[in-house]
């Protein structure tokens, strides 16, 4: 379904009606990036560039929409006429998702006509910042729990339908290995897992026939929820019940906990099923967990194979946004730059280039103007000309692999729960493109 152009602020079509009676459309330069890394996060995961550019690609106004804002009397007729045959005709490169990136480092730059790259602003801010953010708290859990089955739990509690089905994108791309929303499963091909709900155990009369009614209905993958009532009581009955089921080819896959002190519930499911002769039966857990709650099921030896992670994943509890911006470089050829109290930029075209050390680990980024060179490997790459894509999507599953690649490539003090954010070293070259920015702009005021 095409995504409507009125999904944006109002201040964007206001300035579109200005530069329309100005007459300016000359090309124009963005770049988005984040400020500052939130604490405690060494490094950001680039996420959401495909669904930027597939906005970019159906962007236009449709007779309906115009007409609505005909009527609404703030714009001109002309200018609203000059909408119709809207369309973004622009350049982009970025990063490639699943690329880890530091603070004031441009993940993308857009270069069009002046009125197409102000307008896009804020869809793709709203589609950058919300992957981005999803994705590096993920690698944060993955980090956490190297080896263990993760799953997002996250779409019930998500802030809205898009917010729970990206999310299952980015925590996937960034290194879960699977999802419980089903639609991002056709959608992306990401392997679905799911297990049951108490209200089914609830509305049996008997909680050991509850789970032998759902096994049978589910013979090829049985998760059996055991917390609804007493959880090692539970854990008891699905000793004698394995063995029935294992009769009829049936076998019971794992449990689930997702209540109470999860490490010492884990400790006494493990104990009751390997006294009963079922090792084989893993152990599920879930209940608000984040990276520091699985830091510590992991650190005190909990006996627990995989890990549902829903709500302070996908709302990224602890830090729910980014200090992150889409501002103009370089207009009509010149540099621009934003000089305001904490929010200063660096002008121009700029590229990334990535030192990897003799241990193949990141040894560092160097920020630069596009067409310098500096030793490393450039991160940003052309991914659409004109308005149209350079290549076709590549699978997520290929992301994810190159993701978990680069992450793996990072050096310890980045991927530490607590790290120190990483900040790029600026190149002499960019250094000194600011000072003429801020020479040409103080003699442009005082002339």
């Amino acid at each position: 379904m095409r995504e409507s152009a009125l999904l944006t602020d109002l201040y964007q079509l206001t300035m579109l009606q200005s530069y329309f009676d100005e007459g300016m459309n000359d090309t124009a330069v963005f770049e988005f990036f984040v400020r500052r890394l939130p604490p405690r996060r060494g490094f950001l995961v680039a996420a959401g560039l495909e669904q930027v550019l597939d906005y970019l690609e159906g962007l236009r106004f449709s007779p309906e929409e115009l007409e609505w804002l005909a009527a609404g009397g703030r714009f001109s007729p002309a200018f609203l006429a000059s909408l119709a045959d809207f369309r973004f005709s622009g350049d982009v490169e970025a990063m490639p998702e699943g690329t880890p990136f530091f603070a004031d480092e441009p993940i993308l730059r857009v270069v069009a006509p002046l009125r197409e790259a102000q307008f896009v602003e804020t869809r793709i801010i709203n589609l950058l910042q919300y992957q981005t953010l999803v994705a590096a708290k993920a690698a944060r859990v993955r980090l956490a729990a190297p080896g263990k089955l993760l799953v997002d739990f996250g779409l019930r509690r998500a802030h809205g339908a898009e917010a729970g089905l990206l999310s299952a994108r980015a925590s996937y791309l960034a290194g879960f290995d699977g999802t419980a929303t089903v639609l991002a499963g056709m959608r992306w091909d990401i392997p679905l897992f799911g297990t049951m709900a108490h209200s089914f155990v609830q509305a049996h009369d008997d909680e050991s026939e509850a789970f032998a009614r759902f096994a049978r209905s589910h013979p090829a993958a049985t998760t059996l929820l055991i917390d609804t009532y007493d959880t090692e009581v539970a854990a008891a009955a699905v000793v004698p019940l394995a063995r029935r089921l294992a009769a009829d080819g049936i076998a019971i896959k794992a449990v689930r906990i997702d209540s109470g002190d999860l490490a010492e519930h884990a400790r006494r499911v493990r104990a009751i099923l390997d006294a009963g002769g079922l090792p084989e039966i893993r152990i599920f857990a879930s209940g608000n967990l984040d990276e520091d709650a699985v830091r510590a099921l992991v650190a005190a030896g909990a006996p627990i194979d995989g890990f549902g992670v829903g709500t302070r994943m996908n709302t990224a509890a602890d830090q729910p946004w980014l200090d992150c911006a889409y501002k103009l470089q370089e207009y009509a050829g010149r540099p621009r730059r934003k000089r305001s109290e904490g929010k200063a930029t660096w002008p121009g075209r700029k590229q990334v280039f990535r030192r990897v050390g003799t241990d193949g680990r990141v040894a560092g980024d160097t920020l630069t103007l596009l067409g310098e060179t500096a030793p490393g490997e450039p991160l940003l790459q052309p991914v659409m000309r004109g308005g149209r894509r350079l290549a076709p999507a590549p699978p997520l599953a290929a992301l994810r692999d190159a993701a978990q690649a680069a992450i793996a490539a990072l050096p310890p003090e980045l991927t530490a729960l607590d790290a120190t954010p990483a900040v790029a070293e600026v190149a002499p070259a960019l250094r000194e493109l600011a000072r003429q920015a801020d020479r040409a702009q103080a003699h442009g005021a005082s002339a």
